[in-house]
C-alpha cells in the first residue's frame, strides 16, 4: 500500500457522516441507540478520512478484564468499528448497500493496559471497490486494523472481512 493521498473526494451525505462519526455529543448519541457497548467502552472516533479510520479505546474499569487489562471484546469492538465507520463512510450517499461482516480474525500481541488506537488505513482500497460495484453485484474486502499502545506499540491487529451488495 502506499502513501500517496486518496483521490476521492466525499460527497456531501459523506461529509455529513463524517462530521457527525467525529463529533463526540452526536456519535455517542446515536451509539447510544444503535451500538450501546461503544459508549459504555467510551469509543471514540480520532480520525475518519478517505485514507483511514482511527478509534480509541480507553483503558479504565468499563473495559477492563480481571487480568489488568482491557477486555478482547472491547479490543474487537473499537477495531470493528475503525473498519466499520470507514466502511459507512465510503458508502454515504451512493445508493443502496448492504453490508455484513463475514469473517473475523485477531491476534494479540502484547497486554493492553492504556489507551489503544486501532487504525485501519484501507480507505483508498475501499472506495475504489464500492465505486466499480455494479447493481446487484456483491464483494469483500479484509480490512486490517491495528492496536497500538501509548508507547506505538503494536497490541493486536484485527482482519474483519466486509461483504457487500450493491441493490437496486
Amino acid at each position: 500500500m502506499t502513501n500517496q493521498p486518496s483521490i476521492f473526494m466525499p460527497n456531501s451525505a459523506a461529509l455529513d457522516y463524517q462530521r457527525k462519526m467525529t463529533n463526540p455529543i452526536i456519535f455517542w448519541s446515536a451509539m447510544l441507540v444503535k451500538l450501546p457497548s461503544a459508549v459504555f467502552w467510551r469509543l471514540k472516533v480520532k480520525t475518519l478520512t478517505t485514507e483511514k479510520c482511527e478509534v480509541t479505546i480507553p483503558f479504565f474499569w468499563r473495559s477492563q478484564n480481571p487480568f489488568k487489562s482491557i477486555y478482547f471484546a472491547a479490543l474487537a469492538g473499537a477495531a470493528e468499528l475503525s473498519t466499520g465507520a470507514l466502511c459507512q463512510f465510503a458508502l454515504a450517499g451512493k445508493g443502496q448497500f448492504s453490508m455484513l461482516v463475514v469473517d473475523f480474525r485477531a491476534e494479540y500481541s502484547k497486554k493492553a493496559n492504556s489507551k489503544i488506537t486501532f487504525s485501519c488505513d484501507q480507505g483508498t482500497e475501499l472506495f475504489e471497490l464500492i465505486d466499480q460495484m455494479k447493481i446487484g453485484e456483491t464483494a469483500q474486502l479484509t480490512m486490517i486494523s491495528t492496536g497500538k499502545n501509548t508507547n506505538e506499540e503494536t497490541v493486536a491487529k484485527f482482519f474483519v472481512t466486509w461483504s457487500f451488495k450493491r441493490k437496486a
